[in-house]
């Protein structure tokens, strides 16, 4: 001090101007470690002792105006004072780990400095914290406050070997970055992408996304009956990757990945990735009540005449009648609302359910037997659990795409004279030229596998169903053929049945019945393996990897497909741990068994982007046809449809703001060529991510506006509708098993067997003694009711968890339209539902579609078993 003022005196040295900093008032909003819904106390404690010797939570303002001329800081820019995190020690904070606590925060600004537009955090503390925000206000030159969403883990800076940083609420292309911020962005790419990475297990507190292929669902080390093939990476088994977690192979198989102990729930994935408290918790609670649902009949069936049988229909009802009936009404509430933990409220839930029972499903509800007619067997095809795979007919007799040279000849045996007694008068001709012809075809998927799967205890077919559109709008099936390889070899082709309807009370009518649970247990398998895992859980995987590892955070394609990745990676991560692993519940309780996975790697190779659009799904499945005089271009041949009807009504609602979200940050082509992460994203989704088929055709090169309009549209279409109408409808209507049966056990019986004899004897045992077994059917039933229920934190399409995601207000306008018009759509479900003239909407079990009502205007948070809502992800 001394120095510098003799040196002003002398004139020596010049006199530094004075920088008045100005003092910045900040509020930090956080969350604490926790327990499931416990904040963690002993963590606490050590927070509170790390806080007494200096070691607490610091920010650091980073400028967004002046970068630093030095050449070793790449022109980053300039950092303010350090400031901490004021009262950690004297604030007491909730015991219920989702409530939020708010620490004031005190920012030294050089005013020369300008606009900040990141900060830098350091957690010096014994634990980890979500990090939720942080709100500068009164910041001068600055209009209105300066807001930084977080929604990060911020663990202790010792486990980092970087600086953690958060942005403010700006949306940037790479090109429009302040100068100053490129150098964080570009590196919170790379610490995402792990290039700094050690190797290695990745532990809870890395934060690094890359690929890995499905070599972690098998267990070689017990032996033959646990390996799989690895999935992903070679043209046998082609699949989408899925997310790295860096453990050792496999000592017995090398190719393979280690497994963690089964019911370990700690596999890795990026921290963000994972359930919030609330949503393990719900999570959590289901898993308890539901199996435990499971012990009390299976201890009862000890006892039966029976074991591990249903005797009658009534012994199936009663998973769902008796129970303990908790108080009603008042009291529940009043139990509800004094317990904080959403553990335990689940277990106690208000809207009528029984503890230690299963709901009853929707299925039942009105009716115990409607389930069982034709016309809800047809409509279930369209406003069912799996509505996405019937077809027009357009050719017949129907034809198989498997290489004869291998399989012989595959070609349906269905013949007109099986179809035409029952068309009112119709011929065929006369009926696929009035395009009321359709098909539900599940041979060639089946085919290829059949002969091993029926080396196991399941005994089933391939099938074809052919069903009429009648004048009321509903279906009405004409035949089912059952197929099967034959016994000399596969290149014998296959040995067919031909089954037609009766309308007697006899045996014929029995084995009609027995005919139409083939065809579930094919589409429950089928829905199960391809419209729910494949089509929606396994492929949008690899676009939040490329995503997070790509586009910045500030990159409006990342804002615009955020929401729709939340708990995805998770979810998935526990599947390949409990579900779709060898012998996991999903092998033990649907038909293909140890096949299963690798079947819907057969499938994935036809896999194709540009279909999973619902207009073009729609039109190569024949249902819709292109006609320039309705709304959008196109016409349903089967105009009372509601999974097409409502869909298409969302695509296009998802579509319109996409366009608009899209065209404001890339108002030209230009653009888009110009833009270097959405390369480098795009590059990765198809080489990495869906690298088994990065030389297909159709993938779009991401080079025009429309382009990437559709593929934004597809994405959110798959995360958020599409998975919402193949999840939420399985318990509601597959909670009652004999409807929607997952395995068969023994083959239609021949005349003159004992099992023939039964038929005609007793066809309700004949029955359930084909379909799923009694434990089978309790877990299936289980795992089914725990994926079929909202949480209670869900966030549903149209609706955003947190406010300020952007500051610019042409997107925010065009979100409150988008939300407006779901809400529009919630009108005309209801009122399409409530039109008794659209016999599908409800059909016989007087159920009304309700799978993509979207909730867009449900913000009470209570979730459960509603059959009905789109979330945003898929994240169960």
């Amino acid at each position: 001090m001394m120095e510098k003022l003799l040196g002003t005196v002398c004139g020596k040295i010049k006199d530094e101007p004075i920088v008045e900093l100005k003092k910045i008032k900040g509020t930090v909003v956080l969350m604490k470690k926790n327990v499931l819904d416990v904040t963690d106390f002993g963590s606490s404690i050590l927070d509170r002792f790390h806080e007494l010797f200096g070691k607490g939570v610091s920010l650091q303002l980073v400028s967004s105006v002046n970068g630093d001329p030095v050449a070793a800081n790449e022109n980053k820019g300039k950092l303010g004072k350090e400031a901490f995190l004021e009262n950690w020690i004297s604030k007491i904070t909730s015991l219920n780990a989702k409530d939020e606590a708010s620490f004031d925060v005190v920012f030294n600004w050089d005013e020369s400095h300008g606009i900040p537009g990141a900060f830098i955090i350091r957690n010096h503390h014994h634990s980890q914290f979500y990090l939720k925000s942080l709100t500068l206000e009164d910041f001068p030159s600055h209009e209105g406050p300066i807001h930084f969403d977080c929604n990060s883990w911020v663990y202790p800076t010792h486990r980092y070997k970087y600086e953690r940083v958060f942005f403010t609420n700006k949306t940037y292309l790479f090109d429009d970055t302040p100068e100053p911020l490129r150098f964080y962005r570009n590196q919170e790419l790379k610490n995402l992408r792990g290039e700094e990475s050690s190797g290695g297990m990745l532990k809870e507190w890395d934060r690094v996304y890359d690929y890995a292929y499905y070599n972690d669902l098998g267990s070689p080390e017990k032996g033959k009956d646990y390996a799989r093939p690895s999935l992903g990476g070679n043209s046998d088994y082609p699949y989408p990757r899925r997310a790295k977690t860096g453990r050792k192979p496999n000592k017995k198989d090398p190719n393979s990945e280690t497994r963690l102990f089964l019911l370990s729930l700690s596999i890795y994935v990026p921290r963000d990735e994972k359930f919030n408290q609330v949503k393990f918790s719900d999570f959590i609670g289901y898993a308890i009540k539901s199996i435990g649902q499971v012990f009390v009949p299976e201890i009862k069936a000890v006892f039966d005449k029976t074991i591990n049988e249903f005797d009658t229909f009534q012994d199936v009802l009663n998973l769902y009648e008796g129970g303990v009936r908790l108080p009603e009404g008042q009291t529940l509430d009043k139990i509800r609302a004094h317990v904080p933990w959403e553990l335990l409220k689940e277990l106690i839930r208000s809207d009528g359910e029984r503890f230690l029972k299963f709901p009853t499903p929707d299925v039942i509800k009105e009716d115990k037997t409607a389930w069982r007619t034709d016309e809800e067997f047809g409509r279930e095809m369209l406003a069912g659990v799996n509505p996405v795979i019937i077809r027009r007919l357009q050719e017949f007799p129907p034809t198989s795409k498997l290489d004869p040279q291998q399989y012989g000849d595959q070609d349906s045996t269905i013949r007109r004279e099986h179809l035409e007694k029952n068309m009112n008068g119709l011929s065929v001709d006369e009926a696929m030229e009035k395009n009321k012809l359709f098909i539900l075809d599940h041979h060639d998927a089946l085919m290829t596998y059949l002969r091993r799967i029926n080396t196991t205890t399941t005994k089933t077919y391939a099938s074809r169903t052919i069903l009429l559109l009648q004048e009321n709008g509903t279906l009405k099936p004409l035949a089912i053929e059952l197929s099967l390889p034959h016994e000399q070899g596969d290149e014998r082709g296959a040995v067919s049945r031909v089954f037609t309807p009766c309308d007697d009370e006899g045996v014929e009518n029995s084995i009609w019945q027995l005919a139409k649970a083939y065809v579930a247990v094919n589409d429950s398998g089928y829905h199960q393996l391809i419209s729910h895992w494949l089509n929606t859980h396994a492929v949008i995987e690899p676009f939040i990897i490329a995503t997070n590892r790509q586009l910045s955070i500030v990159h409006p394609i990342h804002k615009l497909l955020k929401p729709h990745f939340r708990d995805t990676i998770h979810i998935n991560a526990l599947a390949r741990q409990i579900l779709i692993n060898a012998g996991g519940v999903l092998e033990r309780t649907v038909f293909p068994g140890k096949y299963a996975m690798e079947m819907s790697s057969a499938v994935y190779k036809n896999w194709n982007f540009t279909e999973q659009a619902l207009p073009e799904d729609l039109i190569k499945r024949g249902i819709a046809i292109p006609d320039s005089s309705e709304p959008h271009g196109l016409k349903l041949v089967i105009e009372d449809y509601p999974f097409a009807v409502d869909g298409l009504e969302i695509w296009y609602a998802i579509e319109s703001w996409v366009k608009e979200y899209c065209c404001f940050y890339y108002p030209t082509d230009d653009v888009i060529k110009g833009d270097i992460e959405l390369k480098k994203w795009w590059k990765e989704v198809r080489d990495e991510g869906h690298g088994d088929l990065k030389d297909k055709q159709w993938w779009p090169k991401m080079e025009t506006q429309s382009e990437l309009i559709q593929t934004c549209t597809i994405i959110i279409w798959v995360a958020s509708a599409l998975h919402a109408a193949v999840n939420f409808g399985q318990y509601p209507y597959a909670g009652y098993l004999p409807n929607r049966p997952t395995v068969s056990r023994r083959f239609m019986p021949e005349a003159g067997s004992a099992e023939y004899a039964e038929l005609e004897a007793d066809p309700d045992l004949a029955f359930l003694k084909t379909i799923t077994a009694q434990f089978q059917t309790l877990l299936g039933v289980s795992l089914i009711e725990i994926l079929s229920r909202h949480s209670t934190d869900e966030v549903y399409l149209g609706q955003r968890d947190t406010v300020g995601w952007t500051t610019d207000d042409r997107p925010l306008a065009a979100f409150e339209r988008f939300s407006a018009a779901l809400v529009e759509i919630e009108t005309r479900i209801t009122e399409r539902n409530d039109d008794v003239a659209l016999r599908n909407r409800a059909g016989p079990v007087k159920v009304p579609y309700t799978l993509l009502y979207p909730s867009t205007s449900d913000t009470s948070r209570v979730g459960g078993l509603t059959g009905k809502g789109i979330p945003n992800s898929v994240s169960i």
